[in-house]
């Protein structure tokens, strides 16, 4: 090795090649010489020492071509500066040439440098919600899931109808029998309270006379005024209390439904098809009323809710012609139930009744038996204008039957048994809502109870 080389290596790793600690300051002491171990080369699967391998491998020293390295690129290659006093004799490695050694340190591993402590990456500061102002309106609560009502029966629903009537009849009752004896007076005051309750005179009379039988002159309680009561209005109510039959040979059995405005004609109907597919019945609806388009749109309705065709035409179409051409169908098809529909009318307009005497003739044109049954509807609000009413219907359309809707919390139910008392028309059919089972056959026996505010 030339003496240039050496003097370089001496100068980077010292003379015997181990890493130089720097030169102390002239005025401190030495520190203790470390002991070195020299890095050992990694050894080959042939088991052939490192430095034998680096001999075997490179030319012979004379053709092989000096190397020159750079002080500054050296100086890059190591970790630490040496200290050129420590000798290899000292540190316990052999002499070697220089080019063995460098072979050696290509070959070591780069020391590998410690693992970045990780550091707990700190949560994010929780984001403070904003302080709501002390105008903002709360946010409102969600609605809870309505519960169910509860299933009320027919006679509560029919009760709840006739209250009007029968909170009037009961106060009557406690104010004029409270504390004093049955006499000629306290009749006459109750038979006032029945009148205006709508029951109409010739059943106030007989309630009242029943009430006088056997207890002239005597005490009475309120609750055996109410028996009477009810006893006396089944009495009048049974005979009308009818169930609707239709005539199984008859295809199709013709129902015609009049009655004035807002009487709830379309909606009846829509209700008494349902419950004749129900029953199994082929239904058919003709909508009559076409001067309300309102009233064709909610046959229609009904119709895809119960299965039952719909004939209808444009609005302001001829009524009559409408009905023919619906029987005419009707009967082709083997219908068993046509329901016809009519615009409602008051029963004081002649021209109006004289329109509906014109679609009962066309329909007799058709089939000289038809209609088979004419219903009429009641509004039971209405109070004793439909007494009016079942007459001049009566005549003009022959009502058959008769059906009582609305009996709501308003309604003036005890006109009924003015109606039954005076026409005997049966009732096959009384309301009390708009859904299909507020629709039911008309029971005397729990009308009577109902209005005379006794339990069902």
């Amino acid at each position: 090795m030339t003496e240039e080389k050496k003097g370089f290596f001496q100068r980077i790793f010292g003379r015997g090649g181990a890493l130089a600690e720097p030169q102390p300051a002239e005025d401190e002491a030495l520190p203790p010489i470390r002991s070195f171990t020299p890095i050992a080369a990694e050894e080959p699967s042939s088991g052939v020492t490192t430095a034998e391998q680096a001999q075997a491998e490179l030319p012979a020293p004379a053709t092989a071509e000096p190397e020159t390295a750079e002080p500054e690129a050296a100086a890059t290659e190591t970790a630490e500066p040496v200290d050129p006093a420590i000798s290899a004799e000292a540190a316990g490695v052999p002499d070697m040439p220089a080019f063995v050694f460098k072979k050696d340190r290509a070959a070591r591993p780069a020391e590998e440098s410690p693992p970045p402590t990780e550091t707990a990456e700190e949560p994010p500061a929780a984001i403070e919600p904003p302080r709501p102002s002390l105008f903002a309106r709360p946010a409102p609560p969600e609605p809870a899931a309505a519960p169910e009502p509860p299933r009320v029966s027919w006679f509560q629903r029919l009760k709840a109808g006739l209250s009007r009537s029968s909170n009037a009849i009961s106060q009557g009752i406690a104010s004029v029998f409270t504390k004093r004896k049955l006499d000629a007076e306290t009749l006459e005051e109750f038979e006032d309270v029945l009148i205006q309750a709508d029951l109409g005179l010739p059943a106030a009379t007989a309630i009242t006379a029943a009430i006088a039988k056997g207890r002239f002159d005597k005490e009475i309680e309120g609750s055996e005024v109410k028996a009477i009561l009810a006893e006396e209005v089944a009495k009048i109510l049974t005979p009308v209390a009818k169930p609707l039959v239709l005539d199984p040979a008859l295809k199709p059995h013709v129902i015609l439904v009049v009655g004035v405005n807002g009487t709830g004609k379309t909606t009846t109907i829509g209700k008494l098809s349902a419950k004749l597919r129900a029953e199994g019945r082929s239904v058919m609806l003709a909508a009559g009323d076409t001067f309300r388009a309102a009233a064709v749109e909610q046959l229609k309705i009904w119709g895809e809710r119960t299965g039952a065709k719909v004939i209808s035409r444009a609005i302001g179409a001829d009524a009559a012609g409408l009905a023919f051409d619906a029987l005419k169908e009707a009967e082709a098809a083997g219908t068993e139930v046509l329901i016809i529909d009519t615009a409602g009318r008051l029963q004081n307009r002649a021209e109006l009744m004289a329109e509906l005497e014109k679609i009962i003739r066309v329909i007799k044109k058709q089939d000289p038996a038809a209609p088979h049954t004419v219903l009429m509807t009641l509004d039971a609000t209405t109070g004793q204008n439909a007494l009016s009413q079942v007459e001049i219907f009566g005549r003009t359309a022959g009502v058959t039957g008769l059906v009582m809707t609305k009996l709501d919390g308003t309604a003036r139910g005890g006109i009924l048994v003015a109606i039954a008392e005076k026409y005997r028309l049966p009732i096959h059919f009384i309301g009390v809502g708009e859904g299909v089972d507020d629709l039911e056959p008309f029971e005397a026996e729990d009308f009577a109870r109902a209005i005379a505010g006794l339990a069902g």
